[in-house]
């Protein structure tokens, strides 16, 4: 539980530390990214285990992301946004189990993002996602060393003139998908920080 504490402890330092970047850019903040931009953001996250799994077990991962906004604003009223696919490469997932620490590496190839549009500074997403884990010892015990990783998370950025800083909270169900004998899964409740800036398509041509 030490282990996990602090996770949580340097999520909170880097979000502290994250929104003051932010709020000393707020005089300048740019509209919304439109249809054809990008976002590159890295992020580190953690969490616990939750009932439908095995339990007694943490989470704590970072990565880069990379993602393309495909679409102008649709849908009505409070569900008008955009979509944005992006993809995660996550090199560094570790899995606090009873009896051990299991380390390994990550990759998301698919992410579907839902960017609502923004009031102020702010703008929520849904997000829906999936990959695959690697570890050097079997998640959970007695099972697989490769295993699926399917995501869903609600956040908001705090958008900036430079940067840009998300807070969301994620589950995440871990499962060898029945390459082990026995699948029992992980199901764990996670937050997750990030911080990246999105660029528009003049930017990228220059």
């Amino acid at each position: 539980m030490g282990i996990i504490m602090r996770s949580y402890l340097l999520i909170m330092a880097l979000l502290l530390i994250a929104k003051s970047l932010c709020l000393a850019q707020i005089a300048n903040i740019p509209v919304f990214p439109e249809k054809g931009s990008t976002e590159v953001q890295v992020w580190v996250g953690g969490g616990h285990s939750v009932a439908g799994g095995r339990g007694d077990t943490g989470a704590f991962n970072a990565g880069l992301r990379y993602g393309w906004i495909l679409t102008g604003p649709h849908l009505p009223g409070f569900l008008r946004g955009r979509f944005e696919y992006a993809v995660d490469v996550v090199p560094v997932f570790l899995v606090f189990q009873p009896a051990s620490t299991a380390y390994g590496a990550g990759f998301d190839p698919l992410g579907l993002k839902w960017n609502f549009e923004r009031h102020g500074r702010f703008s929520p997403y849904l997000e829906l996602t999936g990959g695959a884990l690697f570890t050097n010892q079997n998640v959970p015990a007695y099972t697989n060393t490769v295993n699926f990783m399917d995501q869903a998370a609600l956040g908001i950025h705090i958008l900036g003139a430079k940067h840009n800083v998300s807070l969301e909270l994620r589950y995440m169900h871990i499962s060898n998908a029945g390459l082990g004998n026995l699948n029992p899964g992980i199901n764990t409740v996670q937050v997750r920080l990030g911080v990246g800036r999105f660029f528009a398509r003049h930017e990228r041509r220059k």
